[in-house]
């Protein structure tokens, strides 16, 4: 059985050995359809700003409309709504914060994606900055060719480097 993870490793602090079957369960994982279709661009790296913006949002709007109590209804619906949704959905992981906790050696220049049939493709680091690993296709892990496919959150590549094992810093 071929391994489901891959890895960030080469001129870095702390290699990394990722599974990505658990980021379905991860709050930063993006719809990639909704995210491929939008302008908006990845979400802000700073977890502290985002957790705060988010909080404000909701404080105003409780302040303005005032808090509404539990709905069992509604709640179930919602549940029933997600579940839908992650057995229907495409969903990618930004690997910014990964590649952030691997800590780059200020020697590395590049990048390099490699695959589990032997190609490699090459990037900057800036470019690193904006890989998605998507991790879901339609529901459903990408088992064939995965585990994990990166695109570009620029979108300047419209396929992905699919069969990633490994990200190395050279």
């Amino acid at each position: 059985m071929e391994e489901f993870v891959f890895f960030i490793s080469g001129k870095v602090a702390r290699p990394l050995t990722i599974d990505p079957t658990v980021w379905i369960f991860d709050e930063r994982k993006i719809d990639l359809e909704a995210f491929f279709q939008s302008d908006e661009g990845l979400p802000d790296d700073n977890d502290l700003v985002s957790y705060t913006k988010a909080v404000a949002k909701k404080w105003d709007k409780e302040m303005l409309e005032g808090s509404e109590p539990p709905n069992p209804n509604r709640d179930s619906n919602q549940i029933a709504f997600e579940r839908q949704k992650w057995t229907n959905g495409s969903f990618g992981m930004p690997l910014k914060p990964f590649i952030r906790n691997a800590a780059p050696e200020e020697s590395a220049t590049a990048i390099e994606i490699r695959t589990t049939d032997g190609k490699t493709f090459p990037f900057s680091i800036e470019q690193g900055d904006s890989f998605i690993a998507a991790f879901s296709e339609k529901g459903q892990p990408l088992k064939e060719d995965g585990p994990v496919h990166v695109y570009l959150a620029d979108d300047s590549s419209k396929e992905p480097v699919r069969r990633v094992h490994e990200i190395v810093f050279i």
